[in-house]
């Protein structure tokens, strides 16, 4: 087999002297002088040197081991050491280059730490290296001639190799960790895993410490905190650094505070996340060493406590927020509701009510549902605004347009929480009851107007019969009906006599007994205003419309003084409608006195016929049609051949005989219809009556063919 290489590295003299252990440890020195105690051995005194080997060495005779005063490193003595003659199979070669090793008999060199003896300190009594390490070349590794060998003051048999080493255990090659010594306490020898890869095992895991349950619920406390500080304690940053995403992730989606807050799920899902923190942390604190002085100690459970409330006061801290937020919320619910009741300023009311009412359910849930919020306590302020505007028109007189929205507002306690709106709906009784009066007086005698008077103040007289307003009613109508009567003897009568019948049916609509004698009145009035009314369009010559009023006023007042003039100028309207000299002068009804002349009048012509007169004396007549009379051809036809109508027998013709005073007199022939004749056909005629004469009128008909 090959030469494996020598490690051994010479020692020089000169190297300085050090102790192994950095800081000289003295408990490390102590127990290497306990250790040699127990093999028997005595430590050296202080500055002495290793012996070379014999009895005559420093040491004293029966000396069986020495400590160096360079290393302080436990060496056995010589006879202890093994023999080593000439390199053997299991031991390297002297490296090339090497340094030759001592002369027999010469005392070793002062040899300073080997890399192996440098370790830290408080590990254990220093080893010795490796007998690879500390062989030293003999001649069958540098080729030189043997010499002889060395031997210890204890008797060591010839050519065994010195060593500086302790003696290793039987079968150690070199390779890997040297074992320790036999007898060596716990700790001797290089460290665990002490050299180049390979050259030993890992060092063992350090050993769990004992259970602390106060440092385990410190743990869990910081975890609670929501910042991980737990984990940070821990120097378990993986930890650390999930909570602070886990905390950042739940504050992005909960801030910031709205009315309906965190879901429940994200707040069940992140207390559950802290809980889970809290106990992984209790779990891994446990036994855990932590890196804190004893102050800290002392301060950390406290100091966990107070970090506590972090997450309650966040906890208080958002519930403020939301709070506010469901505050802000409110009042702008309020403000909204605001701005609908102000659009609703200056509309017609039927318009404004959709508006109104959503203001209104605004007003009524904040201030039910939601009382004791900042919006809600505005609501009663807001109500007397709402009020205040929805009756502005009564403040500024119009009566007509304040009653449907007091109306509305004393209908409201109906409808609203009557609470909430207190006295409020009563306090519109007045103004409301106000408000029908003055709107039913302006409106008493006008057709066009709106509402119907009679409405007013029926709702007047029927909703607030005992206020103030409600005995004024009637003397409201007779004052207006006094007002019109004066004015039909001068204006225009017409226009009166209209609106006396506008006040007349206004009435005639009501039924409250205070009205009764108002409604007399206004029939007594309106009778004098159609008379009036009739003659003074006779007068203007608009003969029809006098005719119209003066029929309608003798057959709906017949007991009337005034019925027969009316019949008389209703006669003369006609006639003068035809003949407009009739209508010169408006005829009086009264039957004059003084003599009559007798006028004979007949009809020689088929179908009926009605005669009307006017002059000194006014009236009608009417004649039977006669069986077999027939139609004169028209004097245009006939040539110059005269009509004589009426020339049979007198019996053959019906007649009519009147009584007439003397004076001019306007005739008009009304002709019914027949098969040879249409209804309609007129002819009008005059006569000059004149004392002492009788006359006869003889009704016929011509035809153009």
């Amino acid at each position: 087999m090959g030469e494996e290489p020598n490690d051994a590295r010479p020692e020089p003299s000169d190297r300085p002297v050090r102790d192994v252990t950095p800081g000289g440890s003295q408990q490390a020195n102590q127990a290497n002088r306990v250790y040699l105690a127990k093999q028997g051995q005595q430590a050296d005194p202080p500055g002495g040197s290793e012996p070379s080997g014999g009895a005559g060495s420093s040491g004293g005779a029966g000396q069986e081991g020495s400590l160096d005063s360079s290393t302080r490193m436990l060496r056995p003595a010589a006879a202890d050491r093994p023999v080593v003659d000439g390199p053997a199979p299991d031991r390297p070669a002297a490296a090339p280059g090497a340094p030759p090793a001592p002369a027999p008999g010469a005392p070793p060199a002062p040899a300073g730490p080997a890399p192996w003896e440098a370790r830290p300190a408080g590990f254990g009594p220093p080893t010795e290296p490796p007998a690879s390490a500390t062989a030293r070349p003999g001649p069958e590794a540098t080729g030189g001639a043997p010499g002889p060998t060395p031997t210890s003051g204890s008797g060591a048999a010839p050519g065994s190799a010195p060593s500086s080493g302790p003696a290793t255990a039987p079968g150690w090659a070199g390779a890997g960790t040297p074992p320790p010594p036999p007898g060596a306490p716990p700790g001797f020898g290089p460290p665990p895993g002490y050299g180049p890869p390979g050259y030993g095992p890992p060092p063992p895991a350090q050993p769990p410490g004992e259970a602390n349950g106060a440092q385990a619920a410190l743990i869990g406390l910081l975890n609670l905190s929501c910042l991980g500080l737990g984990y940070v304690l821990l120097r378990h940053w993986i930890g650390a650094a999930v909570c602070w995403v886990a905390t950042a992730v739940f504050l992005f989606l909960a801030l910031p505070a709205d009315v309906d807050g965190v879901p429940v799920g994200l707040l069940v899902g992140y207390g559950v996340f802290l809980l889970a923190a809290a106990a992984d942390g209790a779990r891994r604190g446990l036994r855990a060493t932590l890196r804190i002085g004893p102050a800290f100690r002392r301060l950390a459970l406290p100091l966990a406590l107070v970090l506590l409330a972090v997450p309650a006061g966040g906890s208080l801290a958002y519930g403020a927020a939301r709070d506010e937020a469901r505050q802000q919320a409110l009042l702008d619910r309020l403000a909204a509701a605001d701005a609908l009741v102000k659009s609703a300023d200056g509309l017609a009311f039927d318009k404004a009510e959709p508006t109104l009412g959503k203001a209104l359910d605004t007003y009524e849930d904040l201030g039910t549902r939601h009382a004791g919020s900042r919006a809600g306590k505005l609501v009663p302020a807001r109500l007397d605004t709402f009020y205040a505007t929805v009756s502005a028109p009564y403040a500024a007189k119009s009566y007509c347009d304040a009653v449907p929205r007091l109306g509305y507002l004393r209908g409201l306690q109906g409808s609203v929480d009557k609470d909430l709106l207190g006295t409020r709906p009563a306090k519109t009784d007045e103004p409301l009851a106000h408000s029908l009066y003055e709107c039913g007086a302006a409106g008493i005698g006008d057709a066009t107007y709106e509402p119907d008077p009679r409405e007013s103040f029926n709702e007047l007289l029927d909703t607030f019969p005992k206020s103030a307003y409600a005995p004024k009613v009637a003397p409201a109508f007779e004052a207006s009906i006094k007002t019109r009567t004066d004015a039909l003897a001068g204006g225009d009568p017409c226009d009166t006599t209209a609106e006396l019948r506008v006040i007349d049916a206004s009435l005639d609509g009501m039924s409250d007994p205070s009205l009764e004698g108002a409604a007399d009145q206004a029939g007594a009035a309106l009778q004098k205003g159609d008379f009036a009314c009739g003659t003074d369009q006779f007068k203007d010559k608009d003969f029809d419309a006098a005719r119209d009023t003066m029929t309608a006023y003798a057959k709906e007042y017949p007991s009337s003084p005034q019925a027969a003039q009316a019949r008389a100028v209703a006669i003369a309207a006609e006639i003068a409608d035809e003949e407009p000299a009739a209508g010169a002068r408006l005829p009086s009804g009264d039957v004059p006195g003084g003599a009559r002349m007798v006028m004979v009048v007949s009809n020689d012509g088929p179908g009926e016929v009605e005669l009307l007169y006017t002059g000194p004396m006014t009236g009608r007549v009417t004649l039977k049609a006669c069986g077999t009379c027939t139609k004169y051809p028209n004097p245009i036809f006939a040539g110059a051949k005269k009509i004589k109508a009426c020339t049979g027998p007198s019996s053959k013709y019906p007649k009519a005989t009147l009584l007439l005073p003397a004076g001019d007199y306007h005739f008009l022939q009304k002709r019914a219809s027949t098969g040879t004749s249409t209804a309609g056909d007129t002819k009008s005629s005059k006569a000059k009556i004149e004392p002492g004469y009788s006359y006869t009128n003889c009704l016929y008909v011509t035809s153009g063919f």
